[in-house]
């Protein structure tokens, strides 16, 4: 294992397509309910410890060599809005891309085959972590972060907020970040016993219901 790797997989330049995404940070600006500093962290929190969390185990249980079509269709079942699977499987196809090209395997060639129109991407990620060598508690803390770290580059295009100030929300989430990580690592480990009925299925309402919305306006900075 090179556990350069991760610095890899985690930075915000892997061309995966996350850049023209939010997370859910531009509907929730535009309601009004992320407007400083303060706000974002809150929203980050949020997001963290249920979007974020379900994505941590998906992406740990695929590491862990589970079968991804199933972690897929676990995906699925967590993902009851439409525009949240169709950007699901949109930034898996792109992070299936990336993945192949950098750390090619055969697992991740039978998961495109199997799934041409694109895996969820904590899936596609977790495989593409296992494919670089790393392990499930890598791919949780590459995903957990990615749900905070989304929502804050997005808060400082859209509201001019300091950049300062956003990478210090990240800095103070880290205790939540490690807590996320290790408690989607841990349910993971518990699918052999449990099965995919271990994995998390934190909700976040105001998330979906945003999502769809978001989705539908004429005008949009990003794609979610």
């Amino acid at each position: 294992m090179s556990r350069a790797a991760l610095l890899v997989l985690a930075d915000g330049r892997f061309p995966a397509g996350g850049h023209a995404h939010s997370g859910g940070a531009e509907a929730a600006i535009a309601a009004g309910r992320i407007k400083d500093p303060h706000s974002l962290e809150d929203f980050c929190r949020g997001r963290l410890h249920t979007a974020g969390l379900v994505a941590a185990a998906l992406a740990a249980a695929t590491a862990a060599g589970h079968d991804p079509v199933a972690v897929d269709e676990a995906a699925d079942a967590r993902t009851p809005v439409l525009a949240l699977r169709i950007t699901a499987r949109k930034l898996g196809r792109q992070m299936m891309r990336a993945a192949r090209a950098t750390w090619p395997s055969a697992e991740l060639d039978a998961l495109a085959t199997a799934r041409p129109q694109g895996a969820h991407q904590p899936v596609v990620l977790g495989l593409a972590a296992r494919s670089a060598g790393l392990t499930p508690l890598d791919a949780a803390y590459t995903a957990a972060y990615e749900a905070v770290s989304g929502p804050a580059t997005a808060a400082v295009r859209l509201l001019s907020l300091d950049p300062f100030d956003a990478t210090a929300v990240l800095a103070r989430l880290a205790p939540d970040l490690d807590r996320t990580a290790t408690a989607a690592t841990a349910a993971a480990a518990r699918i052999p016993d449990e099965g995919f009925d271990a994995l998390p299925a934190a909700s976040a309402p105001l998330l979906d219901i945003n999502a769809q919305q978001h989705a539908a306006w004429p005008v949009r900075l990003f794609a979610s």
